[in-house]
Protein backbone atom coordinates (compact mmCIF):
# COMPACT_ATOMS: atom_id res chain seq x y z
CA UNK A 1 0.00 0.00 0.00
CA UNK A 2 1.51 3.31 -1.06
CA UNK A 3 1.88 6.20 1.34
CA UNK A 4 -0.74 8.95 1.08
CA UNK A 5 0.24 11.95 -1.05
CA UNK A 6 1.19 15.15 0.79
CA UNK A 7 -1.82 17.37 1.41
CA UNK A 8 -2.35 20.85 2.69
CA UNK A 9 -1.01 24.22 1.59
CA UNK A 10 2.30 23.79 3.40
CA UNK A 11 2.94 20.37 1.91
CA UNK A 12 1.98 21.62 -1.54
CA UNK A 13 4.49 24.45 -1.17
CA UNK A 14 7.28 22.15 0.02
CA UNK A 15 6.64 19.47 -2.58
CA UNK A 16 5.62 21.66 -5.49
CA UNK A 17 7.14 19.79 -8.44
CA UNK A 18 9.86 21.46 -10.49
CA UNK A 19 11.35 20.20 -13.76
CA UNK A 20 14.41 18.03 -13.44
CA UNK A 21 16.16 20.23 -16.00
CA UNK A 22 16.37 22.93 -13.32
CA UNK A 23 18.30 20.55 -11.10
CA UNK A 24 20.62 19.51 -13.93
CA UNK A 25 21.70 23.09 -14.59
CA UNK A 26 22.00 24.17 -10.97
CA UNK A 27 23.93 21.01 -10.10
CA UNK A 28 26.60 21.87 -12.67
CA UNK A 29 26.80 25.46 -11.41
CA UNK A 30 27.13 24.36 -7.78
CA UNK A 31 29.73 21.66 -8.37
CA UNK A 32 31.87 23.73 -10.76
CA UNK A 33 31.88 26.56 -8.23
CA UNK A 34 33.69 24.38 -5.70
CA UNK A 35 37.14 24.48 -7.39
CA UNK A 36 36.74 28.26 -7.66
CA UNK A 37 35.86 28.41 -3.98
CA UNK A 38 38.73 26.14 -2.91
CA UNK A 39 41.47 27.82 -4.93
CA UNK A 40 40.29 31.44 -4.84
CA UNK A 41 37.70 32.46 -2.23
CA UNK A 42 38.87 30.03 0.46
CA UNK A 43 42.51 29.71 -0.54
CA UNK A 44 43.36 30.87 2.98
CA UNK A 45 42.04 27.57 4.35
CA UNK A 46 45.13 25.81 2.99
CA UNK A 47 47.21 27.91 5.37
CA UNK A 48 45.73 25.89 8.21
CA UNK A 49 47.80 22.97 6.97
CA UNK A 50 50.92 24.66 8.28
CA UNK A 51 49.77 26.16 11.58
CA UNK A 52 50.32 24.47 14.96
CA UNK A 53 47.65 21.87 15.63
CA UNK A 54 47.16 23.40 19.09
CA UNK A 55 45.39 26.31 17.42
CA UNK A 56 42.63 24.00 16.17
CA UNK A 57 39.41 24.44 18.15
CA UNK A 58 36.85 22.33 16.29
CA UNK A 59 33.28 23.36 15.83
CA UNK A 60 30.62 21.39 17.70
CA UNK A 61 30.07 19.04 14.75
CA UNK A 62 33.80 18.40 14.59
CA UNK A 63 33.80 17.40 18.25
CA UNK A 64 30.70 15.23 17.96
CA UNK A 65 32.01 13.35 14.92
CA UNK A 66 35.60 13.24 16.17
CA UNK A 67 36.87 14.65 12.90
CA UNK A 68 40.65 14.50 12.42
CA UNK A 69 42.89 17.35 13.44
CA UNK A 70 43.83 19.25 10.26
CA UNK A 71 47.47 18.35 9.77
CA UNK A 72 49.19 19.18 6.49
CA UNK A 73 48.32 15.77 5.06
CA UNK A 74 44.67 15.94 6.13
CA UNK A 75 44.15 19.39 4.61
CA UNK A 76 45.78 18.48 1.30
CA UNK A 77 43.86 15.20 1.02
CA UNK A 78 40.53 16.91 1.74
CA UNK A 79 41.30 19.69 -0.72
CA UNK A 80 42.15 17.50 -3.68
CA UNK A 81 39.51 14.88 -2.92
CA UNK A 82 36.88 17.65 -2.78
CA UNK A 83 37.95 19.23 -6.06
CA UNK A 84 38.12 15.92 -7.93
CA UNK A 85 34.79 14.73 -6.51
CA UNK A 86 33.12 18.02 -7.47
CA UNK A 87 34.41 17.85 -11.04
CA UNK A 88 33.21 14.26 -11.32
CA UNK A 89 29.80 15.14 -9.84
CA UNK A 90 29.39 18.00 -12.33
CA UNK A 91 29.20 15.40 -15.12
CA UNK A 92 25.91 14.16 -13.69
CA UNK A 93 27.11 10.58 -13.30
CA UNK A 94 26.43 8.66 -10.10
CA UNK A 95 24.63 11.71 -8.69
CA UNK A 96 23.83 10.17 -5.33
CA UNK A 97 27.27 8.72 -4.55
CA UNK A 98 29.36 11.57 -5.93
CA UNK A 99 26.94 14.19 -4.59
CA UNK A 100 27.10 12.71 -1.09
CA UNK A 101 30.91 12.62 -1.29
CA UNK A 102 31.03 16.29 -2.30
CA UNK A 103 28.73 17.28 0.56
CA UNK A 104 30.77 15.39 3.17
CA UNK A 105 34.10 16.66 1.87
CA UNK A 106 32.89 20.25 1.64
CA UNK A 107 31.48 19.96 5.15
CA UNK A 108 34.91 18.87 6.38
CA UNK A 109 36.50 21.73 4.42
CA UNK A 110 34.20 24.14 6.24
CA UNK A 111 35.06 22.62 9.62
CA UNK A 112 38.74 23.15 8.83
CA UNK A 113 37.99 26.71 7.71
CA UNK A 114 35.82 27.76 10.65
CA UNK A 115 37.61 26.10 13.59
CA UNK A 116 40.15 28.85 14.16
CA UNK A 117 37.97 31.57 15.65
CA UNK A 118 36.10 32.90 12.59
CA UNK A 119 32.73 31.53 11.45
CA UNK A 120 31.14 32.89 8.27
CA UNK A 121 27.39 32.85 7.75
CA UNK A 122 27.42 33.07 3.96
CA UNK A 123 27.93 29.34 3.33
CA UNK A 124 25.00 27.68 5.02
CA UNK A 125 22.63 27.91 2.03
CA UNK A 126 25.31 26.53 -0.29
CA UNK A 127 26.03 23.71 2.14
CA UNK A 128 22.32 22.86 2.29
CA UNK A 129 22.24 22.83 -1.51
CA UNK A 130 25.09 20.30 -1.55
CA UNK A 131 23.22 18.23 1.03
CA UNK A 132 19.94 18.01 -0.90
CA UNK A 133 21.21 17.63 -4.47
CA UNK A 134 22.15 13.94 -4.00
CA UNK A 135 18.59 13.15 -2.84
CA UNK A 136 17.16 13.85 -6.30
CA UNK A 137 19.06 11.34 -8.36
CA UNK A 138 19.60 11.57 -12.09
CA UNK A 139 18.53 14.73 -13.92
CA UNK A 140 19.28 15.78 -17.49
CA UNK A 141 19.29 19.18 -19.16
CA UNK A 142 16.35 18.35 -21.43
CA UNK A 143 14.35 16.47 -18.81
CA UNK A 144 11.30 18.62 -18.17
CA UNK A 145 9.46 16.02 -16.11
CA UNK A 146 8.15 17.51 -12.84
CA UNK A 147 9.62 16.03 -9.69
CA UNK A 148 8.40 16.44 -6.11
CA UNK A 149 11.83 15.39 -4.84
CA UNK A 150 13.40 18.20 -6.85
CA UNK A 151 10.75 20.60 -5.57
CA UNK A 152 11.49 19.68 -1.96
CA UNK A 153 15.23 20.10 -2.49
CA UNK A 154 14.88 23.54 -4.07
CA UNK A 155 12.44 24.58 -1.35
CA UNK A 156 15.01 23.63 1.29
CA UNK A 157 17.64 25.81 -0.38
CA UNK A 158 15.14 28.66 -0.84
CA UNK A 159 14.23 28.60 2.86
CA UNK A 160 17.89 28.59 3.87
CA UNK A 161 18.61 31.57 1.61
CA UNK A 162 15.79 33.40 3.35
CA UNK A 163 16.99 32.39 6.82
CA UNK A 164 20.48 33.68 6.02
CA UNK A 165 19.02 37.18 5.78
CA UNK A 166 16.47 36.86 8.57
CA UNK A 167 18.93 35.40 11.10
CA UNK A 168 21.51 38.03 10.13
CA UNK A 169 19.00 40.68 11.21
CA UNK A 170 18.25 38.74 14.39
CA UNK A 171 21.98 38.55 15.18
CA UNK A 172 22.35 42.30 14.69
CA UNK A 173 19.69 42.99 17.28
CA UNK A 174 20.75 40.14 19.57
CA UNK A 175 24.35 41.32 19.86
CA UNK A 176 24.10 45.01 18.93
CA UNK A 177 20.66 45.84 20.28
CA UNK A 178 18.38 48.37 18.67
CA UNK A 179 21.31 50.77 18.66
CA UNK A 180 22.79 48.79 15.77
CA UNK A 181 20.90 50.61 12.99
CA UNK A 182 21.91 53.98 14.44
CA UNK A 183 25.53 52.94 15.00
CA UNK A 184 28.58 53.26 12.79
CA UNK A 185 28.89 49.76 11.31
CA UNK A 186 28.71 50.91 7.69
CA UNK A 187 30.85 53.94 8.44
CA UNK A 188 33.64 51.70 9.77
CA UNK A 189 33.23 49.39 6.79
CA UNK A 190 33.60 52.24 4.31
CA UNK A 191 36.57 53.67 6.22
CA UNK A 192 38.36 50.30 6.23
CA UNK A 193 37.35 48.85 2.86
CA UNK A 194 35.76 51.70 0.95
CA UNK A 195 36.13 52.33 -2.76
CA UNK A 196 35.75 55.48 -4.88
CA UNK A 197 32.13 54.42 -5.32
CA UNK A 198 31.42 54.61 -1.58
CA UNK A 199 33.97 57.01 -0.06
CA UNK A 200 31.70 59.98 -0.73
CA UNK A 201 29.07 58.56 1.63
CA UNK A 202 31.30 59.41 4.61
CA UNK A 203 30.33 63.03 4.05
CA UNK A 204 26.67 62.13 4.51
CA UNK A 205 26.40 60.24 7.83
CA UNK A 206 22.60 60.25 7.67
CA UNK A 207 22.74 58.28 4.43
CA UNK A 208 24.68 55.40 6.01
CA UNK A 209 22.33 55.35 8.99
CA UNK A 210 19.35 55.23 6.64
CA UNK A 211 21.01 52.37 4.75
CA UNK A 212 21.42 50.44 8.01
CA UNK A 213 17.74 50.87 8.84
CA UNK A 214 16.79 49.81 5.32
CA UNK A 215 19.06 46.76 5.50
CA UNK A 216 17.65 45.66 8.85
CA UNK A 217 14.06 46.16 7.71
CA UNK A 218 14.53 44.21 4.49
CA UNK A 219 16.27 41.37 6.32
CA UNK A 220 13.42 41.08 8.83
CA UNK A 221 10.95 41.08 5.93
CA UNK A 222 12.88 38.41 4.05
CA UNK A 223 10.31 35.64 4.83
CA UNK A 224 8.05 37.39 2.31
CA UNK A 225 10.26 36.15 -0.53
CA UNK A 226 8.84 32.67 0.08
CA UNK A 227 5.57 33.94 -1.40
CA UNK A 228 7.17 34.37 -4.82
CA UNK A 229 5.64 31.86 -7.22
CA UNK A 230 5.81 32.85 -10.90
CA UNK A 231 8.94 32.43 -12.98
CA UNK A 232 9.03 36.13 -13.81
CA UNK A 233 8.86 37.05 -10.13
CA UNK A 234 11.64 34.57 -9.33
CA UNK A 235 13.89 36.11 -11.96
CA UNK A 236 13.18 39.59 -10.58
CA UNK A 237 13.91 38.39 -7.04
CA UNK A 238 17.25 36.88 -8.06
CA UNK A 239 18.24 40.05 -9.91
CA UNK A 240 17.36 42.10 -6.83
CA UNK A 241 19.32 39.90 -4.42
CA UNK A 242 22.36 39.61 -6.67
CA UNK A 243 22.20 43.32 -7.36
CA UNK A 244 22.33 43.99 -3.63
CA UNK A 245 25.43 41.84 -3.22
CA UNK A 246 27.13 43.42 -6.23
CA UNK A 247 26.39 46.86 -4.77
CA UNK A 248 27.91 45.84 -1.44
CA UNK A 249 31.00 44.54 -3.22
CA UNK A 250 31.31 47.76 -5.21
CA UNK A 251 31.13 49.76 -1.98
CA UNK A 252 33.18 47.75 0.54
CA UNK A 253 34.67 44.87 -1.53
CA UNK A 254 32.78 42.18 0.39
CA UNK A 255 30.75 39.58 -1.45
CA UNK A 256 29.20 36.30 -0.33
CA UNK A 257 29.90 34.12 -3.37
CA UNK A 258 28.63 30.77 -1.98
CA UNK A 259 25.40 32.45 -0.95
CA UNK A 260 25.06 34.02 -4.39
CA UNK A 261 25.46 30.58 -5.97
CA UNK A 262 22.70 29.26 -3.70
CA UNK A 263 20.48 32.15 -4.83
CA UNK A 264 20.80 30.88 -8.41
CA UNK A 265 18.77 27.81 -7.40
CA UNK A 266 15.67 30.04 -7.41
CA UNK A 267 15.87 30.61 -11.17
CA UNK A 268 13.73 28.58 -13.62
CA UNK A 269 16.70 27.15 -15.50
CA UNK A 270 14.46 24.80 -17.46
CA UNK A 271 13.38 27.77 -19.59
CA UNK A 272 16.97 28.10 -20.77
CA UNK A 273 17.43 24.43 -21.55
CA UNK A 274 14.11 24.37 -23.43
CA UNK A 275 15.77 26.44 -26.15
CA UNK A 276 18.24 23.62 -26.77
CA UNK A 277 15.53 21.12 -27.53
CA UNK A 278 14.82 20.26 -31.13
CA UNK A 279 11.29 21.21 -32.20
CA UNK A 280 8.95 18.27 -32.49
CA UNK A 281 8.17 17.33 -36.11
CA UNK A 282 4.93 18.80 -37.39
CA UNK A 283 2.05 16.72 -38.69
CA UNK A 284 2.93 17.75 -42.26
CA UNK A 285 6.53 16.59 -41.80
CA UNK A 286 5.38 13.29 -40.35
CA UNK A 287 2.92 12.78 -43.22
CA UNK A 288 5.61 13.55 -45.80
CA UNK A 289 8.04 11.17 -44.07
CA UNK A 290 5.40 8.40 -44.08
CA UNK A 291 4.64 8.98 -47.75
CA UNK A 292 8.29 8.87 -48.65
CA UNK A 293 8.75 5.61 -46.77
CA UNK A 294 5.75 4.10 -48.52
CA UNK A 295 7.05 5.18 -51.93
CA UNK A 296 10.40 3.50 -51.23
Amino acid sequence: MSAPAPTGALSRWFFRPVPLARIAVFRVIAYLFIPVDVFLTTAWVRAHADVPVEWYSPLLIGRLLHLPTPTHTVVMVVQWALVLAALAAATGRAPRILGAAVFLLYGEWMVIAMSYGKVDHDRIAFLVALAVLPTIGRARFRDRRPSEAAGWAMAAVFITVMLTYFLAAWAKIRFGGWDWPTGSTLTRAVMRRGTPLSDWTLELPWLLTTAQWAMLTLEFLSPLILLVRSDRARIALVLFLLGFHVMVYAGVTIIFLPHCVAILSILPWERLTARWQRPAPSAVDQSWSSSSSAAR
